[in-house]
C-alpha cells in the first residue's frame, strides 16, 4: 500500500503541473488571435479565444485541423507574404490578410471576392462555402459597413 502522504505529494504535483501541461492545447496560435478580432469573428462571443470555429483553421487550410494543405485563400495568402518579401517589405499577419482583402481577389473562383465572403462570415478558400445573398446586394452591404477597410490590422492599445 503507498503511503498516503506519497499519494498526497503526487496528487498536488499533478495540481501544480497541470496548467502547464493543459493551457498550450488550449492556446491559439498568435495569427489566429489576431486574425479574429481584425476580421470581426469575435463580435457576439465572449469565448472566442477557446472556440477554433470563430477563425476555422479552414480559412487557409485544407484540414479543419490546419497543418499542411493550404486552400486557395491560404496560398493567396503566401502568396501576399512572398510577394513583399520580393519587393523588400516585411508584413505581419495582420498587414498580410488585410492586404490580400483590399486586393479585391476571389481565391476561391465562386464570384464572391474574398472579402465579400469574410464579411458574409463564409470561408473565402472554399467554393462550396458561399454567401447566400447576391454580390450586388452583398457589396452595397459591405460598403455601408465600412468596406475592406473594417479589416485594416487593429491599432494596439497603448
Amino acid at each position: 500500500m503507498t503511503p498516503p502522504r506519497l499519494v498526497a505529494g503526487l496528487l498536488g504535483a499533478l495540481v501544480v503541473a497541470a496548467p502547464a501541461l493543459v493551457s498550450p492545447a488550449l492556446a491559439l496560435p498568435k495569427y489566429r488571435t489576431q486574425a479574429a478580432p481584425q476580421l470581426h469573428l469575435t463580435e457576439g462571443n465572449a469565448l472566442w479565444q477557446l472556440d477554433r470555429r470563430v477563425m476555422p483553421c479552414t480559412y487557409c487550410h485544407v484540414d479543419p485541423a490546419g497543418g499542411p494543405g493550404w486552400n486557395p485563400f491560404g496560398q493567396a495568402l503566401q502568396r501576399t507574404f512572398a510577394e513583399a518579401a520580393a519587393a523588400g517589405q516585411h508584413l505581419n499577419f495582420p498587414q498580410a490578410l488585410s492586404q490580400l482583402l483590399a486586393a479585391n481577389t476571389d481565391a476561391d473562383g465562386d464570384s464572391y471576392a474574398d472579402a465579400l465572403e469574410v464579411f458574409a462570415k463564409t470561408l473565402p478558400g472554399d467554393p462550396q462555402s458561399k454567401p447566400e445573398t447576391p454580390v450586388a446586394d452583398l457589396a452595397a452591404a459591405f460598403e455601408q459597413a465600412g468596406g475592406v477597410a473594417q479589416y485594416a490590422p487593429l491599432k494596439k492599445a497603448k
